[in-house]
């Protein structure tokens, strides 16, 4: 019987440099837009994700994000996040792991990297959001925050708008300047601003900080355009949020997933009479988001299980076609299956056991 699959940082690394970034971001882009469109047709199961509060002094958290396609497949991704990470450790704030189980049989039949996954996806479902609700012929992105995230932000709103700028600050202001290195691909001119001449100039602002609770707002609010449509991704703990509440009142919001962002999002300071549609319902009926392209939108993007269902999806589907990953025999699958000490060989009768050193 087939093993597990496990696509890591090489064979990812193949699969990105086979395709190319803008590929890989233009069909996992398509790829949640045609899933949150159809989520109302073919709904799976994803609650809100849950988990530990760790690192108490940095809002460290570890949390499981689970969905369900009824019949077919389960994933479930287990993430870090760890404000201290880079100037530390010199790792990623947000580290992870993404599960594919047989939804029939509970087979283990995929791991992958979520690093990765989680910045493109992120980036991504910004992209699907833009392109409903910003002004078309948007061409100035803001950005609060140049972290690793910063970087799909600007790829994925790069491929769905006519961008000619972005202009970017952050907390560390030789991180903001490093931006313009890590984007290069994509050709924009991007300069280091401060946050009243981002709001003055961009048609479009992400905010993807890593703001403690109760530290926020990052945006000031005073100087934005009227039209200006705002992907609000940074919030992801109870208190903790990005936005100035007097900027969320004066705008439509859209959640990505209500549950979720009521509890940990932006939409977490709003009454159910504030907030708009869910982001799919916009995917399902585009129409529903024309209204909104003349005046000041916010996605509250919390980020949920769905998005990582389909990127894994993606990835594994780009591995086939390329023949990279590696299936190890992680699970246990004894010739009698209801004698768990049936081993392949019969090396437990023969009185085989391995050392512990």
């Amino acid at each position: 019987m087939p093993g597990t699959l496990i696509l890591g940082q090489g064979h990812l690394a193949t699969i990105m440099e086979t395709y190319g970034r803008d590929h890989v971001m233009d069909l996992l882009t398509r790829r949640l837009a045609e899933a949150f469109a159809g989520m109302s047709a073919a709904p799976g199961e994803t609650p809100p994700r849950a988990g530990f509060v760790r690192c108490a002094q940095d809002s460290g958290v570890l949390e499981w994000m689970p969905h369900r396609e009824a019949g077919n497949a389960v994933t479930i991704k287990t993430v870090a996040y760890s404000p201290a990470n880079p100037a530390s450790y010199g790792l990623p704030t947000i580290l992870g792991a993404v599960c594919r189980f047989d939804d029939v049989t509970g087979r283990f039949l995929a791991l992958c990297d979520g690093v990765l996954l989680t910045a493109l996806r992120t980036g991504a479902a910004s992209a699907v959001a833009t392109r409903l609700l910003a002004r078309p012929g948007s061409t100035v992105l803001g950005l609060v925050g140049a972290g690793a995230q910063a970087v799909t932000q600007v790829h994925a709103i790069s491929r769905v708008l006519p961008l000619r700028q972005v202009l970017v600050t952050d907390v560390d202001r030789l991180r903001a300047a490093d931006l313009a290195r890590r984007v290069a691909f994509t050709g924009l001119d991007v300069r280091v601003a401060g946050i009243a001449a981002i709001e003055a100039a961009a048609d479009v602002i992400c905010t993807v900080t890593s703001v403690p609770v109760g530290a926020g707002p990052v945006l000031e609010g005073r100087r934005l355009k009227p039209y200006a449509h705002v992907n609000a991704v940074g919030s992801d703990l109870p208190g903790k949020t990005e936005l100035p509440l007097d900027v969320l009142r004066a705008a439509a919001v859209f959640p990505d997933h209500l549950a979720q962002a009521r509890h940990e999002g932006e939409c977490q300071r709003l009454g159910a009479d504030q907030i708009g549609p869910e982001l799919a319902e916009l995917c399902a009926a585009p129409e529903l988001a024309e209204p909104y392209t003349g005046r000041l939108t916010v996605f509250d993007s919390t980020g949920f299980a769905l998005e990582d269902h389909v990127a894994l999806d993606v990835f594994l589907e780009l591995a086939a076609a390329c023949g990279v990953g590696s299936e190890v025999q992680i699970e246990h699958l004894p010739g009698d299956a209801v004698d768990p000490y049936a081993f392949s060989g019969n090396r437990m009768a023969a009185g085989v056991t391995g050392s512990r050193k």
